[in-house]
């Protein structure tokens, strides 16, 4: 026995054979004692009330609203977001043909409504909706690959992404007809309990490019007791006339309004920008307010606003909002950074050719902020003696032996020997094809993904899974500024030819 004990680290008791009936013998006598019985029933009350006291803490916690203001809760928690998918999307056409102005490709792997999304993640807040309405399949499915909360733990708890789509009702059977309509149409959202802690509304656009702290946006909101508040621009007499301008007091409170003004009405929307922080030189500089096209609400004067006293009115920048002014508290919040629209071919081809200049004005990685995307688990770039100046590669691309310049290569893309790509955006592929596909293809007298050998593209937007062939030069040579060419696979616009999505153009084509 003791040398078990030892072997196991362990002490062997000393023996209390001797002892035992004389530590038994007192304990049975007190047992029967009323001094023992009194001392039970003392232990058996703290018992009863500790169990009572555990049961009304845990009672408080089912019972207590999981929603209640406090200290403790995160101010985002109070505000939601929504981003507005847009229209027909016909000034970006023929990018839109297929899909939603926001689920368009940019920047080499992301899509346009990465940037609002993850300006909402990053800024905190975590209640999200997506109105979409036009080809909206591609959007809708890039959105619940991306910013799939799912329990909703990582965000916070009651975060969410919901796309809310154009649909029928007993009491709204037409498409949303504007902005403004289309927020009204689910307005009942926000008077449901879903949302009663919401105070306060941001309501975004799915088609500009900027990083911005929303949350700034809204405390500044808050700060000056606003009813609405518009995300604005200083902008100089060269633009200004292609923007909505405010005039505001000296207070930021906006007083006036114009859309567009030439002339004399541009003259008259002169401000004095120092009011909203400007330097007196960037204020000489910049003397318009131009408005962002985005706006915070407190909730329940947006919801009135909608419903009870402009029911008829459909956009917020043009109806709404002016008419609001009259009577309700619209302060601008100036956002003095890089911020860009993309509603056009031309301004999007120019902000994605930007992207690869050095320095760039915007860029898609910040360690604090970074733009999300759809995570696709692809390989690095493979770029076999090619020559390469400033340009992003996208992943899961092929270069071999071509020369890159001033360009945006997508994922996916396959770039053959001798080719060319100069001031152009390559959205790349959908898929990969093999090289069995692709000598297949060759035989049968077809093109296969990518830009062939010796080809050359330069001034172009060459859309998803387009086949461009060898010795194909599409330059625009004639220097067309409108034309549809959809059937030969182009069309241009603003000058700038677009190489169809899945269109094939074939070996020799000069275009």
């Amino acid at each position: 026995m003791q040398r078990t004990a030892a072997m196991s680290g362990t002490q062997c008791p000393p023996s209390t054979s001797g002892n035992t009936r004389s530590l038994a013998s007192p304990l049975a006598s007190l047992r029967g004692s009323s001094q023992y019985l009194q001392g039970q029933a003392l232990v058996s009350q703290k018992q009863q009330r500790r169990r009572a006291s555990i049961l009304r803490r845990t009672q408080a916690v089912i019972d207590k609203p999981t929603l209640e203001a406090s200290t403790a809760l995160s101010a985002s928690a109070s505000v939601s977001a929504i981003i507005l998918g847009g229209g027909a999307g016909s000034r970006l056409y023929p990018l839109t043909k297929a899909r939603a102005k926001p689920a368009v490709p940019i920047g080499g792997c992301y899509r346009l409504i990465d940037v609002p999304m993850s300006n909402c993640i990053n800024s905190g807040i975590n209640k999200i909706y997506v109105l979409t309405q036009f080809n909206s399949t591609s959007l809708n499915r890039h959105l619940a690959r991306t910013y799939n909360f799912g329990s909703g733990v990582r965000f916070g708890g009651e975060g969410f992404v919901e796309v809310l789509a154009a649909t029928q009702t007993p009491t709204d059977k037409e498409w949303f007809q504007g902005t403004a309509d289309a927020v009204r149409q689910y307005a009942w959202l926000f008077e449901d309990i879903k949302n009663r802690v919401v105070e306060d509304v941001v309501i975004l656009s799915g088609d500009h490019l900027y990083r911005m702290d929303y949350m700034k946006f809204v405390e500044h909101h808050r700060a000056t007791n606003a009813d609405i508040t518009i995300g604005c621009l200083p902008v100089d007499k060269a633009r200004a006339s292609d923007f909505g301008l405010m005039k505001i007091d000296s207070d930021g409170r906006i007083t006036d309004f114009a859309e567009k003004p030439k002339g004399k009405d541009l003259d008259a929307m002169e401000v004095d920008t120092t009011v909203l922080g400007l330097s007196r030189t960037q204020a000489a500089q910049q003397p318009y307010i131009a408005s962002m096209g985005i706006y915070v609400f407190k909730k329940d004067l947006m919801v009135k606003l909608l419903k009870d006293s402009y029911p008829q009115s459909n956009d917020f920048g043009g109806e709404i909002i002016p008419a609001a002014a009259s009577n309700h508290r619209v302060q601008a919040y100036l956002f003095n950074d890089y911020w860009e629209d993309i509603g056009t071919i031309k301004s999007f081809f120019e902000a994605n050719l930007a992207l690869a200049q050095q320095p760039p004005r915007f860029e898609f990685y910040d360690p604090q902020t970074p733009i999300y995307t759809s995570p696709r688990f692809l390989p690095p770039a493979k770029v076999a003696n090619c020559r390469v100046t400033d340009a992003i590669i996208g992943p899961g691309s092929f270069l071999e032996e071509c020369t890159i310049e001033n360009a945006i290569v997508g994922l996916r893309s396959r770039i053959d020997k001798g080719a060319v790509v100069r001031d152009a955006m390559i959205m790349g592929g959908d898929y990969y094809e093999n090289e069995a596909e692709r000598q297949k293809l060759f035989a049968n007298g077809h093109v296969p993904i990518g830009i062939g050998e010796n080809s050359v593209v330069s001034n172009t937007i060459v859309d998803k899974n387009a086949r461009i062939g060898k010795n194909v030069q599409i330059i625009n040579k004639e220097g067309v500024e409108e034309s549809n060419l959809e059937s030969q696979g182009f069309y241009i616009r603003s000058g700038i030819v677009t190489v169809l999505r899945n269109a094939e153009i074939k070996d020799g084509t000069i275009m």
